[in-house]
């Protein structure tokens, strides 16, 4: 993780085990370059990822949230990415009615053999946030690298959670 003192924004990311989450190892292994700021939380499904933790994750002082998952059309449980869009679209009003700037969430569709796309996306993602700048919700929590450790635990339940 970044020094977050220097002004670096904090993104989480909530990667689809199956594709996301596998173009961001792709992305690794193929020691491809982009900004370390980036917790990455993986998921069974995007599907399984509720308004709820995206509100809780900027709670926590978050600067940018991503979701990235299989492509539609290719969700391991059918209709998973489906349910992430229609919900992905709410919770950019929810946010603008809130006083959020919704570019601080962002959706994508990231496939396990697109490890390039991965990290142009986090590269991209990373800008448009710094643009928008430090979080209004932050509290002064990222002084403390411990507490990224209680933000990872916050979302540990979805790591084995399935869509219904």
């Amino acid at each position: 993780m970044a020094e977050n003192d220097n002004g670096k924004v904090r993104i989480l990311a909530f990667l689809c085990n199956w594709c996301s989450y596998a173009g961001a190892d792709l992305a690794g292994v193929s020691r491809l370059q982009y900004p370390p700021n980036v917790l990455d939380i993986r998921v069974m499904c995007t599907g399984t990822i509720s308004p709820y933790h995206i509100i809780k994750a900027f709670q926590m002082g978050i600067d940018g949230v991503l979701i990235a998952g299989c492509h539609i059309g290719d969700c391991h449980y059918i209709k998973g990415n489906y349910m992430t869009y229609k919900r992905f679209q709410v919770m950019r009003d929810v946010m603008k009615f809130v006083g959020i700037d919704e570019d601080r969430l962002r959706l994508e569709w990231v496939s396990a053999a697109e490890g390039e796309k991965f990290a142009d996306v986090i590269k991209g993602f990373t800008e448009q946030v710094e643009k928008a700048g430090p979080s209004p919700l932050r509290s002064g929590w990222e002084k403390d690298p411990a507490n990224w450790e209680s933000i990872r635990n916050a979302f540990k339940p979805l790591e084995t959670r399935k869509p219904a």
